[in-house]
């Protein structure tokens, strides 16, 4: 038995503790806003928040997560009104969409660290693979969530 903190609640799990966090979260817990991309950790689709930093799910084993507070997309809000949502909604970020979940949360992160980043900064942070190449609207989005968390 392994005890997750997920989205603000400790959750008891009865999983083989080398699964990878992301077929915990789609296939035992049916969160599926996190997606498989590469399976390698490498293209960010599976980002989940840990401990508040950006992680990739797929790579991680369920046994190594059990010490941290975990957020996912879904643990985010409620109704989608998190500054970074509300942000990437006003940007019109996604085409397909595929890769945003990991997306906003590495903004999230990003914006946890630093309050007003700078584009070498978002450049750097935000790692993760668009294949529909929406770059410079994600960097658009961010500096406008940086702008609307100032604000509150």
């Amino acid at each position: 038995m392994i005890t997750l903190n997920l989205n603000g609640q400790d959750i008891d799990l009865d999983v083989d503790p080398d699964t990878p966090v992301l077929w915990v979260l789609r296939d035992h817990l049916n969160l599926t806003g996190t997606k498989y991309g590469c399976g390698i950790g490498q293209c960010g689709a599976c980002t989940v928040l840990m401990n508040g930093q950006p992680v990739r799910s797929c790579a991680m084993p369920v046994s190594q997560a059990k010490s941290f507070r975990i957020t996912t997309i879904e643990g985010l809000s409620e109704d989608s009104g998190h500054p970074v949502q509300q942000a990437w909604i006003e940007e019109d970020v996604p085409q397909c969409g595929y890769c945003q979940s990991g997306q906003i949360l590495t903004a999230v992160a990003l914006l946890n660290d630093k309050a007003d980043p700078t584009d070498a900064e978002i450049d750097q942070a935000m790692t993760n693979i668009c294949r529909c190449g929406t770059y410079q609207r994600i960097r658009k989005a961010v500096h406008l969530a940086a702008r609307k968390r100032s604000e509150t």
